[in-house]
């Protein structure tokens, strides 16, 4: 979080690292209301600033209701960036997010103004700032082979050819069992050796002040349980309602979102609505369980971490308003 202005080899001083906010946390831990009472706060001292959205979820313009994407009153007039950007037929991966991220970042430094990232997506953060390890191409005929495979199969060939990739999934989670598997065959090295000469991160060229947010568990849960079923009062129905109309491929990423299948059971007739609100319920808190755990562990130590977000602006982001 330090600048640093040390002289380079050749006696001159290297430019001073320009600033980016980072609020991350679990879903419904209050970050959109936190970012934009820092843009707030900037903006009174004279600062431009701007919110960029870091929630996959958020990305796409179908999910408006669903993604609990901030409205305009809520947005207070602080600019947003990336919410709402993608089509839901077109996959928003991590390396897509973080090219229009880097993107915005630089544009809003060129105005002088201080970006503000704030999402629950730990992918699209890592890659942002620490880079994409850079895997060759996957050879075609191994990614069909290897998602062809019965997942109780695919795992013992990952324990066998990658056994430290093995060891840290659990054994139905085919979709990254498959990844593991299919980057070992096709390139003869395990995913971790890739990932260890990560490419293209931003994190060591900004001044980055992070906090990450990590509330009570039965608070934030509560939270997830009463948003979800205003979320069911305030268009969800009609949204996926909307996306099953489009006909998209159910594999799409906005398909699998949260709160997807569950409206679309209730529309198909296989859950009552009281059902539906209840499936919701339990898949955001699961989510948010694993977003929770995510964040706790990952981030680096020296993070900031804070429980509530009643907390003054002014302590958790000292450095940065003081700059």
């Amino acid at each position: 979080m330090s600048t640093d202005n040390s002289p380079s080899s050749d006696g001159r001083r290297s430019p001073p690292k320009k600033p980016v906010a980072l609020i991350a946390g679990p879903t419904a831990s209050g970050k959109s209301d936190l970012a934009v009472r820092l843009a707030q706060t900037l903006i009174a001292r004279g600062r431009p600033a701007a919110v960029i959205n870091a929630d996959s979820a958020q990305a796409y313009a179908d999910l408006r209701v669903l993604s609990a994407r901030p409205s305009e009153q809520e947005m207070k007039g602080v600019p947003h960036r990336l919410f709402g950007a993608w089509d839901g037929a077109q996959a928003c991966s991590a390396a897509d997010w973080a090219a229009r991220a880097k993107v915005e970042i630089a544009a809003l430094h060129d105005e002088g103004a201080v970006p503000i990232l704030v999402g629950g997506t730990g992918l699209y953060l890592r890659t942002l700032l620490d880079g994409i390890a850079p895997i060759p191409p996957i050879d075609p005929a191994v990614r069909v082979e290897v998602r062809a495979m019965p997942v109780v199969e695919a795992y013992a060939d990952l324990a066998r050819l990658d056994p430290a990739r093995a060891a840290v999934l659990a054994t139905a989670d085919t979709t990254r069992i498959a990844r593991a598997l299919e980057v070992v065959r096709s390139t003869g090295k395990p995913l971790a050796h890739w990932q260890a000469h990560r490419e293209g991160g931003i994190g060591d060229a900004v001044d980055l002040h992070p906090l990450v947010l990590l509330p009570e568990r039965s608070w934030l849960y509560e939270r997830c349980d009463r948003r979800f079923a205003i979320m069911m009062d305030a268009g969800a129905t009609e949204e996926v309602e909307a996306l099953l109309a489009r006909g998209l491929d159910p594999a799409l990423p906005v398909m699998r979102a949260i709160g997807v299948r569950e409206i679309a059971a209730l529309l198909n007739g296989e859950l009552s609505r009281d059902q539906a609100i209840e499936a919701g319920r339990q898949a955001t808190r699961r989510y948010a369980k694993r977003q929770y755990t995510w964040f706790r562990h990952q981030p680096p130590q020296e993070w900031n971490r804070m429980e509530t977000i009643s907390g003054d602006i002014e302590d958790n982001f000292a450095l940065l308003l003081r700059d």
